[in-house]
């Protein structure tokens, strides 16, 4: 079997996915059209055009802006659905997704409508396909701590349906510091909690996601090269970060695929995977970021084996799962 069919045969787990950024420029236009919202693009192909950005502040203006015609619990289901269907295409055969309420809730959408559009379409996709699924609420981070309250209660009365909470958005200037008390009552609530840390903002934004925000997942992590101490911590505990080669490019982290630091990470037997974050907006979905990954950097089988194991392992899984699923992981 060559490293392509490998990789594109092989079972996987992703665990770094916003919801929100599998938009794809068709189906905007559809919701648009369906619900009859202006968006600044008179065709597809203006739209394909704007999701040409230069960082991450540049990305969120689109992502934000093509997030308004996400209306009816329909609109949200449809969007989950048309990613199931890259799930069913990747091999993907767990997902853990990212949802961002407060992108909805500031437009006047009721929190229901938007996780109950999710989670129906994840549960159909369990029983038709067998995928499992975790539902992870995002804090954004560019926004007051005492706006995160408001919505943590709200997640609170879903409980049954989101298994943890994190933090994205505008990195820089918002260290996870500022969210301490806030992660503190979702963990009292029993909250599992993950943050995004070491994108575009430094090695301390990492230490103050494990250390104030007691995080059992780093989103991100690529500036942990940073710190020999960090990278030390990282490697002891298999701290998981959740890489996203694509969007790092896209995004201006590294210029180019080729100078991205994943295979450093490797040789440092950090617990890293790939992953497609953003895919609609950064130019591919999983199998996409890993073949493309592959290629840049010359990894070996066994380094993409690491990689698809790792993800699992990574993974909010029972034990008994994760063992199933890296079982199937063949040569």
């Amino acid at each position: 079997m060559s490293l392509l069919e490998f990789i594109k045969k092989s079972p996987k787990a992703e665990l770094h996915l916003h919801i929100e950024g599998t938009l794809e420029p068709e189906l905007m236009f559809e919701l648009a059209k369906r619900n009859n919202i202006k968006i600044p693009f008179n065709n597809i192909d203006e739209a394909k055009k704007a999701y040409n950005f230069n960082n991450l502040e540049s990305f969120l203006k689109i992502y934000y802006e093509g997030a308004k015609v996400l209306i009816k619990e329909k609109d949200f289901f449809d969007l989950t659905w048309a990613y199931i269907l890259k799930c069913k295409e990747d091999n993907i055969v767990h997902t853990e997704i990212f949802f961002d309420p407060q992108t909805h809730t500031d437009r006047g959408i009721d929190f229901s409508i938007v996780i109950n559009g999710i989670y129906k379409a994840l549960k159909k996709a369990e029983k038709e396909f067998g995928l499992s699924f975790k539902i992870i609420m995002c804090f954004l981070r560019h926004l007051d701590e005492k706006e995160g309250f408001i919505i943590l209660d709200q997640a609170i009365a879903h409980k049954d349906k989101i298994f943890g909470v994190g933090l994205d958005s505008s990195e820089t200037g918002n260290p996870p510091s500022k969210f301490e008390k806030l992660f503190k009552k979702a963990i009292e609530n029993n909250f599992i909690t993950v943050a995004h840390a070491g994108e575009e903002g430094p090695p301390e934004y990492m230490w103050e996601a494990l250390d104030i925000l007691n995080v059992k997942r780093i989103d991100h992590g690529v500036q942990c090269l940073k710190d020999e101490k960090l990278v030390e911590q990282l490697f002891k505990n298999q701290t998981p970060l959740t890489v996203c080669p694509l969007s790092n490019v896209k995004l201006r982290v590294f210029n180019k695929l080729e100078d991205h630091n994943i295979k450093k990470m490797l040789d440092k037997k950090l617990m890293v995977m790939v992953n497609s974050d953003d895919p609609a907006y950064f130019g591919g979905y999983l199998n996409q970021n890993l073949i493309e990954t592959q290629v840049a950097l010359n990894l070996s089988q066994d380094e993409v084996k690491t990689l698809l194991i790792n993800s699992f392992k990574s993974s909010f899984l029972s034990e008994e799962k994760k063992r199933q699923w890296i079982s199937k992981i063949y040569d």
